[in-house]
This record gives C-alpha cells, structure tokens and sequence, in this order.
C-alpha cells in the first residue's frame, strides 16, 4: 500500500492486517528510524555521502505485530522518538541517499519474503515488492491529509500541516531514487470522503476479489 502522507496508509494497512490475520510493515518508521540514528550520531543530514557513509551501521528492526508494531535501533525502543518534529523533518533527506534505500530496501524484502504481509509506503508497488498480489495507492485532497495529520500529531495547525505536507510531497515524488509514484497495476483509492472503517471494508473487497 503505497501514498502520500496523511492518506491514511498505517491505520488502514493495520486494520487490514489484522481483518485478514497477518504481519504488517511500516517501511516509513524504518527511514525515520535511520533518520534518528544519523541524528543521534551528529550526521551531517546536508551531505548525502556522508549519510552513505554510514547508512550500514545501525541495526533497525522492526516488528510486525499489527496490535503492536515495534522498531529499534540497535535495541533502543525508538517508536517515539521517530514521530517528533525533528525527525520528519529530515527524513525525506535521509529517504533520497540511493545508499539508504538500498539497504532498508533490502531489508524490507527480507520481512516480506519470511510470510503474507501487508506492507505500506511509498515505494512498495513500485520498487521493493512489485509483484505483490494487491496493489493499492492511497490518496485524498490536500485538505483532508493535513487534517488528519494536524489531529494526529497535536501542537500545529491545519494549515502549517499543509504546507508541511507538500513540501514533503515534492521532496519525495521528485527524487531521483525510487520516487513515489503509483505502481503498474495499481488501484488508486480515494479516501477523502470515506472513514476509516469504510476504507478497510473497500481495501478487504479488493483484497477478497484479487486473490
């Protein structure tokens, strides 16, 4: 399941998950799990060598319990901290390092290739498994994304949300490595008018009807 920020990807990739009884991955918190330890390590996040440099150095795993997903580093419990402001901020920089793709890329394709998963991102259809058996791309208008985001997060407005979201966009779909983009086969989903609930229900139709 692939999309832009505040499409609705984790909670709609979680509650497929456990309807349909299996794994779930968020490929996101493992590129801001990175984003945190480049952080933490004082990283110069302006020079992407630098970033390749060490991209193969710490351990992040990340757990696939859809009731509880984990991810560490180097066994630190990083969960939290990879949602602060600090961290979204820079993760799109960290994300574009042809270097850390490819190794979190790899990674992901081991989790995916241990069992039936459902798996959410941004390059997942595209790159990391495309010829998983369901393809989906979620999206809603800008409106919707940033108030779901603003009511999720705290502390920001609709409308700084916004311009967040697309600077973030832009960054990500204009990249040169593995830019976000719908997947081949791919069915778009809308979910600006929709619930939560409503959308999981269309996700397990199409999932029901592909295989």
């Amino acid at each position: 399941m692939d999309g832009p920020s505040g499409s609705g990807k984790s909670s709609v990739s979680r509650g497929a998950a456990r309807a349909l009884g299996l794994r779930y991955l968020d490929t996101g918190a493992m590129y801001r799990a990175m984003t945190w330890w480049m952080l933490w390590q004082g990283a110069d996040l302006a020079d992407p060598a630098a970033i390749a440099a060490r991209c193969g150095e710490p351990a992040i795993v990340a757990g696939t319990d859809p009731d509880a997903p984990t991810i560490h580093v180097d066994g630190v419990d990083v969960a939290g901290p990879i949602r602060e402001a600090e961290v979204t901020a820079a993760v799109s920089a960290v994300a574009a390092v042809p270097e850390v793709r490819e190794r979190l890329v790899a990674l992901q394709r081991q989790i995916i290739g241990a069992g039936e998963i459902v798996v959410e991102g941004r390059d997942i259809g595209t790159v990391v498994w495309p010829d998983a058996a369901v393809k989906i791309y979620l999206t809603a208008s800008p409106e919707a994304r940033a108030r779901r985001r603003s009511a999720e997060v705290g502390g920001s407005t609709v409308e700084a949300q916004q311009e967040a979201m697309a600077r973030r966009d832009t960054l990500d779909s204009t990249r040169k490595t593995d830019p976000l983009s719908m997947a081949d086969g791919a069915i778009e989903l809308d979910t600006t008018a929709l619930n939560l609930e409503e959308v999981i229900a269309e996700v397990l139709r199409l999932v029901k009807e592909r295989t």
